[in-house]
């Protein structure tokens, strides 16, 4: 049973849908539109005009801007009406007009976000994502289908990404970006189409990476990229100097991993 002060924390003219599961300390402001299935926890806040549509699962401390549409069902012509899902987990910032589609059969089903991501305003992410930890996507950024972000991977505004690409932990898109292939960990690409300009240097400082560690990434970003070598022999190599530096595993494993082939 909801807390005596639960409908204070709703807007008289916001539109519940009694199959809606709402934490009591949910806050739903004007003319928002709340549908069934739509299940929202504790500290959550929905903005006004914001639509959220169910089977969709909002996790904690969320904040959800006005005009946001968020689990609507997927701009897919296959999609027939199937109960696909999106889950999203704590502490994300949706902006507005913001919009995040769930999934659909034709792969997991389900749209996944993860924690403490920041969309801003007219973002885009489509059917079958699945968005790590720290991501930012900046004003207008959009993602295809089956598009995968992972932790701390950020978009410039405008920056556009094709289906089933696959963006690594700490890469870089700069403004305006145009993927079509998978951009590597720690990476920075630019341009349409876009293509590598060295490493996230900036951003690894600030997420408190040594500088050795840097250096390392460094050589090898230069020993995929530089050294003219086919795309087996570089991540044999990058994997030879993960023993030292660890952190370059995480750069081995995604050059291994089936995709779009790399930004190269």
């Amino acid at each position: 049973m909801h807390s005596p002060g639960f409908r204070r924390l709703i807007h008289p003219t916001a539109l519940v849908d009694p199959g809606a599961e709402l934490d009591s300390t949910v806050e739903v402001g004007p003319y928002a539109v709340i549908g069934p299935g739509v299940e929202i926890d504790a500290g959550t806040s929905i903005g006004p005009h914001a639509v959220l549509k169910g089977p969709t699962r909002i996790g904690r401390d969320n904040r959800i801007f006005q005009f946001a549409s968020v689990g609507e069902d997927p701009q897919d012509k296959k999609y027939g009406g199937e109960p696909t899902w999106l889950i999203m987990g704590d502490r994300n910032r949706v902006r507005e007009f913001a919009t995040i589609h769930r999934g659909t059969t034709q792969d997991r089903g389900v749209t996944r976000i993860g924690d403490d991501n920041l969309f801003m305003a007219y973002t885009h992410v489509a059917h079958d994502c699945w968005i790590g930890n720290q991501v930012i996507l900046a004003n207008a950024a959009s993602l295809g289908g089956h598009v995968e972000v992972q932790d701390w991977a950020i978009l410039g505004g405008f920056a556009i990404v094709h289906q089933f690409c696959r963006i690594g932990a700490h890469a870089f898109c700069a403004m305006g970006s145009v993927i079509t292939q998978d951009v590597p960990p720690y990476i920075m690409v630019a341009g349409h189409p876009a293509q590598p300009h060295g490493i996230n240097t900036e951003g690894l400082r600030r997420r408190g990476f040594a500088p050795k560690t840097i250096q390392s990434i460094k050589r090898a970003y230069r020993t995929l990229y530089l050294a003219n070598l086919r795309l087996e022999e570089a991540r044999a190599r990058i994997q030879e100097m993960s023993a030292t530096t660890p952190e370059l595993e995480v750069l081995a494993n995604f050059i291994g991993q089936g995709g779009r082939g790399l930004i190269r």
